[in-house]
């Protein structure tokens, strides 16, 4: 403990947890984690080591398949040395894509953070668990006393517009994951040189913007992002041949520069399963230098997103959101400008309201 600041290499202290884990002490491993966060967590941007150690400390535990794991994992981070609601969102998705669902329960009957509870609930929904039908599991899930939670709002079930959302996976060493950004893999939407572009009204309040942004929020905040979020009422149905030469006539600051041939702006249709599936790998995974706020908290970010794209009613039923976005038109767009820093995250999406009338825009962009 008291030499790990001055360790050029800590890989010994990962090898003596990975022998004690071997020998079935997982509480070994539990209690040098506790006792780090004890000395070291008030330093954690400045000790390299502390974080090294503790992170490789809980994916150990998290990871490795095991009810005596499991319950040391909840053990370290419900303890008051590493009590953090951030480890707990982190905690949950590590045990939910590590442990089967049967071995989670004792998250829900025994000692563990209320915070964690709620992302372990739906990091499982979205690994296709029927969090109502397991046994330990569904007591607490269906139970009234945490609707009020933010998490809350999200059905238990995943939506067919979900599918099956890109997961994260994890090892012992670190994790990895989809980055699903970029135009997606179908048809450019053909220009119409006819088509009238009707004229457009912005309408944009802070609040709105702040709505459709939520699952790219920490892209600015966290990391070196921007974000772009517009509504514009429309004089006239807007026709499909005509969002691109419309898009160019908003004076969005993306397009800023765009419409030559250096600067070709490409628009696809989509489904509006592509703008959930891109939103929720925004805000599950994070931007360049941030971790993102992990699958339940990203899966909320999404709908909430979704709900400001679609113009859907603050705090109405998920089920209205989707119903709501299905009645949408989506794009995607793309284009080299240098408001977007075209290295891996890139989004710019487009609803288009089903009487045409509202069309609105969001675009992010990050850079390391």
């Amino acid at each position: 403990m008291t030499k790990l600041p001055g360790m050029t290499s800590v890989s010994d202290v990962w090898k003596t947890a990975d022998r004690s884990l071997g020998r079935g002490d997982a509480a070994f491993v539990a209690d040098l984690a506790i006792a780090l966060a004890e000395v070291y967590a008030s330093d954690t941007g400045r000790i390299w080591q502390y974080n090294s150690v503790f992170n490789y400390l809980l994916r150990l535990l998290a990871t490795t398949p095991g009810s005596g794991n499991v319950a040391q994992a909840l053990r370290l981070v419900s303890s008051a040395e590493a009590a953090d609601r951030k480890l707990d969102r982190y905690t949950a998705s590590l045990l939910a894509s590590s442990q089967p669902a049967e071995g989670l329960a004792v998250a829900f009957t025994g000692r563990a953070p209320e915070e964690l509870r709620a992302c372990l609930v739906h990091e499982l929904v979205l690994r296709g668990v029927d969090v109502t039908e397991s046994p330990g599991i569904a007591g607490w899930a269906t139970s009234p006393h945490w609707r009020r939670h933010p998490l809350g709002w999200l059905p238990l079930t995943l939506s067919e517009l979900e599918g099956r959302p890109d997961l994260p996976s994890y090892s012992v060493r670190g994790g990895s994951h989809a980055m699903p950004y970029g135009p997606p893999a179908t048809r450019e939407v053909p220009r119409d040189g006819r088509a009238p572009v009707p004229p457009a009204e912005e309408t944009t309040t802070e609040v709105v913007a702040k709505a459709t942004s939520v699952a790219v929020a920490k892209w600015a905040e966290e990391s070196n992002g921007r974000i772009e979020a517009r509504v514009f009422d429309l004089a006239a149905p807007l026709e499909a041949g005509s969002v691109g030469k419309t898009l160019l006539t908003l004076g969005l600051k993306c397009l800023e520069g765009a419409g030559t041939k250096k600067a070709a702006l490409s628009v696809a249709a989509c489904p509006p399963e592509y703008p959930w599936r891109v939103l929720f790998a925004a805000a599950s995974t994070g931007g360049a230098y941030n971790s993102g706020v992990r699958g339940a908290y990203g899966r909320l970010a999404a709908w909430q997103s979704m709900a400001g794209l679609s113009g859907s009613a603050q705090g109405c039923p998920v089920e209205e959101v989707e119903a709501r976005a299905r009645a949408c038109t989506w794009y995607a767009f793309g284009v080299e400008t240098k408001w977007f820093e075209r290295v891996a995250w890139d989004i710019g999406l487009v609803a288009v309201s089903a009487e045409r009338r509202r069309l609105t825009m969001l675009a992010a962009t990050d850079t390391d």
